[in-house]
């Protein structure tokens, strides 16, 4: 072995002998394209979560407020169907978005998750902006400067106001009209 290679630690020459095996394998002619997929450690995903059905009573009460939907998951999963249709969808990811970036202790974490909120819903030309005036944008954006959990406060307010206002009453008024339609 070269002299230069010796002074290296242990950890570093195995992790060499590594590449060159896997460089080795990628050079060969491979006999099917499973071949060409170099394994690495996965991160287990994660599984979406079982959604508890809500009672009857407990759906009866969706219809009198917007926040009583968005206290239960189930809730949150029918308005988002709902949001889907009407392709306003990013209301509901940019809420819940804001709801996990307060929840979230991890300075670093904070600010990843700031800037990824900001790029995806807020940012003109983001790929899942929201309907938000030009003041609210800006105070937005002077907020990332000193972040807190209250960063998105006003814009928060802003989406939530506008999904009660319109999507969550269109969405009663066409289940008001479906039960009609069932009950005559």
């Amino acid at each position: 072995m070269c002299k230069g290679l010796a002074a290296l630690p242990q950890t570093c020459l195995e992790r060499a002998k590594e590449i060159k095996i896997k460089l080795g394998t990628l050079l060969q002619k491979p006999e099917n394209a499973i071949d060409l997929i170099i394994p690495y450690p996965e991160k287990p995903e994660k599984k979406p979560e079982k959604l508890q059905r809500p009672t009857p009573e407990e759906a009866a009460q969706w219809h009198e407020s917007l926040e009583k939907v968005l206290a239960s998951s189930y809730g949150v999963a029918t308005f988002r169907s709902f949001l889907r249709s009407e392709f306003s969808e990013e209301n509901i990811e940019f809420w819940t978005a804001c709801e996990d970036f307060k929840k979230t202790k991890s300075t670093m974490k904070v600010a990843n998750k700031a800037k990824k909120i900001y790029e995806d819903f807020i940012q003109t030309g983001g790929p899942k902006e929201v309907n938000i005036d030009h003041f609210t944008k800006d105070v937005t954006l002077r907020n990332l400067v000193d972040l807190s959990s209250s960063t998105f406060d006003l814009a928060q307010s802003r989406i939530y106001t506008l999904m009660e206002k319109d999507s969550f009453a269109r969405m009663n008024k066409e289940e008001t009209l479906d039960r009609d339609t069932l009950v005559n």
